[in-house]
């Protein structure tokens, strides 16, 4: 076993400890050298390396104004012209730092889409919002409500604390203005609620919160094809389309007919069975439509056109897009209506007396249709109930034999 260290004197460190009474530095040396043992100190000061002293000229000069931010804004590292940036990681510029909705914005979707009664899809033009996210924040605020009936936040000292703790309450009918406004997150950038011009006008530029019209990357345009085509025939994205899909060529009769692909946004959504189909048994699939078509918001494509075309008459080109949006939320309510009219035709509802649960129950049709060739079709209720699969059977083959393009 090592020897003990002998106990010795800290006189040599008393220069660099600071105290603000003398009694307490005094009494350093009696308690040291009262102990059996002690370790060694070096009295050599810590080396102060290059980056070392950048960083603290950096925390003096530019970094001191990071100490105390802005309400409102957010804290990041400004550009070299001072302006803000919306990248927090200067070594990281494929990174940008992505909006929120503002509080005021979120009660302004839900204002919107509970109380006036507009579709999401009209919200999320109006407002540059994804459908997607509208129908969350619509959920999101309808939980907050219901949470704050359930819960006083106002007399919890908790909560009281923090605030952000809870979200306003959602303006009404009878509000001109959402009350008790939250001042914007600061953590990160956010957008906020002013209202706008539901659309922007010629030469003006709508501010949108995202992009609202991205469109995925679909599995049928991922092979590489080379398809020849005279020069004396038009080829358009429909025709493209047809060729992922390996569908025939359109008849010219019906081709002549579409001179622009959105053309056939106002057949498809009126008529969405009307998409052609190719492919027999489980490789059946629909002809891939183009791009004007497939967009979450296809009307948006009509509406530059018309503005193209009727550059001096606003009001009649606003009048056609509300007229093409009537027609679509009328055929989407339609097809809603009429899905769940079959499913309540064949579904009996059956709700015991004094009891908290329904039973649902449908008659169970053994077909083609139903449970596929095999019994065993993805929808078919066997797969999930009893009827055992073949992938343990000895001498199946479990890895991929083709690859269908």
């Amino acid at each position: 076993m090592a020897p003990r260290v002998q106990s010795r004197s800290v006189s040599n460190l008393l220069p660099y400890i600071t105290s603000s009474s003398s009694s307490t530095s005094s009494s350093i040396p009696s308690l040291c050298s009262s102990s059996q043992s002690s370790r060694y100190f070096s009295a050599t000061p810590a080396p102060q390396t290059k980056l070392r002293r950048q960083m603290f000229e950096w925390l003096s000069t530019q970094g001191s104004g990071l100490k105390h931010h802005t309400p409102g804004e957010t804290n990041y590292l400004r550009m070299a012209d001072g302006s803000q940036s919306n990248r927090p990681f200067p070594n990281n510029m494929t990174f940008i730092s992505e909006p929120v909705l503002s509080e005021e914005l979120r009660n302004e979707v839900y204002f919107r889409v509970k109380e006036q009664k507009k579709s999401p899809r009209a919200v999320s033009v109006e407002l540059g919002i994804d459908m997607n996210r509208i129908a969350a924040v619509v959920r999101l605020v309808e939980l907050e409500r219901r949470q704050r009936d359930k819960v006083n936040f106002d007399s919890s000292p908790f909560f009281s604390s923090f605030e952000f703790s809870h979200s306003p309450p959602p303006r009404t009918q009878n509000d001109e203005t959402p009350k008790n406004r939250l001042h914007c997150h600061t953590l990160v950038l956010c957008t906020k609620w002013s209202p706008p011009p539901p659309l922007a006008q010629a030469g003006e530029r709508q501010t949108y919160h995202e992009p609202i019209n991205d469109l995925p990357v679909h599995p049928a345009t991922g092979a590489q094809i080379f398809y020849p085509v005279p020069e004396s025939r038009p080829f358009t994205r429909v025709d493209a389309g047809r060729v992922f899909s390996g569908a025939p060529t359109l008849e010219k009769k019906v081709s002549d007919k579409i001179t622009h692909p959105s053309d056939l946004v106002e057949d498809v959504i009126q008529k969405p069975g009307s998409i052609e189909w190719v492919g027999k048994g489980d490789n059946a699939r629909q002809v891939l439509q183009p791009a004007d078509v497939r967009i979450p918001h296809p009307q948006l494509v009509q509406l530059a056109r018309d503005r193209a075309a009727f550059p001096e008459e606003r009001r009649t080109v606003t009048q056609r897009h509300t007229e093409r949006l009537e027609r679509q939320e009328k055929a989407e309510k339609e097809r809603a209506a009429h899905a769940a009219e079959r499913r309540n035709r064949n579904t009996e509802t059956i709700e015991p007396q004094d009891s908290r649960f329904s039973f649902r129950i449908k008659d169970a049709v053994v077909s083609e249709e139903t449970v596929g060739k095999n019994g065993r079709a993805p929808w078919a209720p066997g797969r999930r109930y009893g009827v055992p699969t073949n992938d343990r059977t000895r001498g199946t083959v479990k890895i991929p034999t083709r690859v269908n393009v």
